[in-house]
């Protein structure tokens, strides 16, 4: 315990400097005195200086950082995008020699020659090794990963302390904000716990590698079950060159488009498809092999979907690309970041109002859509589930990973022709045409009594029964007897320009309609002008 508040201490001194800036912005003299604004350069430098201080702290809040960076409901903007750079990039010695973990897991097996282990990488919670390794007919070298020793105590440790400081982060949170950091902090200690988990993650790579068995451009490493531990995944070594590397693409044969195409797709297939993904498509796990393959590495950070979970979530991308207010309420509901007894009247204009600003957008990416999602949704209590904020985590970092590969890259374009080819969504034309069937279908009952109707009302116009007033409630002198041919002539006229980048030639049929409307019209002027 004693240990606990050492480290409870430390971390609050780390902190402290920029939390006393953050909050000298809301009261000057922190407990009165009017708000101060901080131009963005400030936020850019604090924002770089809490990188840093998680980075100093260690794998939990390595992680803290990575999960924030997905949660523009509690840090700004700004800080947003400075923790998504978080890549774990830790020094070898925090929480021990992984050399031991190798040594105690294949100390004994004659197949595994230890001598001639080499590291290829390192990360906040393990590090990556090749060694030789005797297959029977030939000897190959495979890859290690390997959890540094000692640190699921340390883990869970820094857990109780991040615990810990929510009631004090509270204290100076509004009552949004409040509700968010209660859920993050259960929700960030089951992401990492099974990320410290590596039987779960080597059985989730497997699953994944035969998911794209059949696809030639994925590359899964395969894994050595019967050695794989807790603690150590033995798998294939792929190697391949970062896909951010100078000159990687050419020398692959490929082109960046191309390339960052094939990561959307291959994302999507993994969170809308199969129902099991990886989370973490930063640069360090992406990587292009000599004849353009894309090698996925790190599956620590993934995730599986149930069946209800994986419908949910089609829904919401769904209503998201099609702009479609009450489905995306409805998709919120029901993936629980909204309550089901929230003031759907009051979150229904909030959400017109955020598809009315990102169609004022000319650059209309899956983070601004989050961003503008989320920021408007502030007044209202929400949560954001795991697997929803991992999904949103592969969106906004593997969007990120496109675009830095093409500026010009349009992800929820490909997003959208991806639904369509899959059955998720209609193309334009059935849409219309469904459409237009639900309205002949609503319209049968009514069309099939109108005739009955008619009767009945003529039969009461013959017996004197109704009375229809036709007196006009303005002078005929007061409206101009033509405009309504003169609103279907405009209609058809911009029916017209709409229709001509139309595959067919549909424009010629509403232009000449817009030239008959247009003749009745000079038409009935005429008449009127010389009675």
């Amino acid at each position: 315990m004693k240990g606990y508040y050492l480290r409870y201490l430390q971390v609050l001194v780390r902190f402290l400097p920029v939390a006393i800036a953050l909050l000298r912005d809301r009261r000057r003299f922190l407990l009165f005195g009017p708000p101060r604004q901080a131009p963005p350069a400030v936020h850019h430098q604090r924002a770089r200086r809490l990188t840093e201080t998680m980075l100093d702290l260690g794998p939990a809040f390595i992680k803290v950082g990575q999960v924030l960076s997905t949660r523009p409901d509690i840090v700004p903007p700004i800080y947003v995008e400075e923790f998504a750079t978080l890549q774990d990039e830790v020094p070898e010695d925090v929480g021990g020699d992984p050399m031991t973990v190798v040594e105690e897991e294949l100390g004994n097996d004659p197949a595994v020659d230890l001598e001639t282990l080499e590291r290829v990488a390192g990360g906040s919670l393990a590090f990556v090794y090749t060694v030789e390794f005797d297959a029977g007919d030939e000897r190959e070298r495979i890859a290690l990963k390997v959890r540094r020793p000692g640190l699921v105590s340390v883990i869970e440790r820094d857990l109780r302390v991040i615990r810990g400081l929510v009631p004090l982060l509270s204290t100076f949170a509004d009552e949004r904000q409040r509700y968010s950091l209660r859920n993050l902090a259960d929700d960030f200690e089951e992401i990492i716990l099974e990320e410290l988990d590596f039987e779960r993650e080597a059985s989730v790579m497997a699953e994944i590698g035969d998911n794209f068995v059949d696809n030639d451009r994925i590359v899964i490493p395969e894994t050595y079950d019967d050695r794989c531990s807790e603690r150590l995944i033995a798998m294939e070594f792929v190697e391949g060159r970062k896909i951010t590397e100078d000159d990687a693409l050419e020398a692959a044969g490929t082109d960046s488009t191309e390339i960052a195409t094939l990561i959307a797709r291959t994302y999507l297939q993994m969170g809308l498809v199969d129902g099991v993904f990886h989370a973490d498509p930063h640069p360090g796990n992406l990587a292009v092999s000599d004849d353009g393959q894309l090698i996925i590495y790190d599956y620590g950070m993934s995730q599986r979907l149930t069946r209800q979970e994986q419908d949910e979530i089609v829904d919401l991308y769904r209503t998201l690309v099609q702009r479609d207010v009450d489905g995306l309420l409805n998709s919120l509901i029901a993936l629980e970041v909204l309550e089901p007894d929230v003031d759907r009247v009051a979150i229904r204009r909030v959400l017109e109002l955020v598809i009315e600003n990102l169609e004022g957008e000319s650059d209309v990416t899956w983070r601004l859509i989050l961003t503008e999602l989320l920021s408007m949704l502030h007044d209202f209590p929400f949560r954001i589930p795991p697997n929803v904020m991992l999904l949103m985590r592969v969106g906004t970092v593997g969007e990120g990973v496109c675009r830095s590969l093409d500026p010009e890259f349009d992800f929820i374009s490909v997003t959208q022709t991806f639904l369509v080819e899959h059955g998720f969504i209609e193309n334009e034309l059935e849409s219309l045409l469904g459409e237009v069937k639900t309205d002949v279908r609503r319209s049968a009952p009514v069309l099939a009594g109108l005739p009955a109707r008619a009767d009945a009302v003529m039969g009461q116009l013959e017996r004197g029964e109704l009375v229809v007033r036709t007196d006009p409630v303005e002078s005929p002198s007061a409206g101009d007897p033509g405009v309504g041919y003169a609103v279907i002539t405009a209609g058809l006229l911009v029916a017209t320009g709409v229709f001509t980048f139309h595959a067919q030639p549909y424009e010629f049929v509403s232009l000449v309609a817009a030239a008959l409307s247009f003749l009745q019209y000079v038409r009935v002027r005429r008449a009127a002008t010389t009675r």
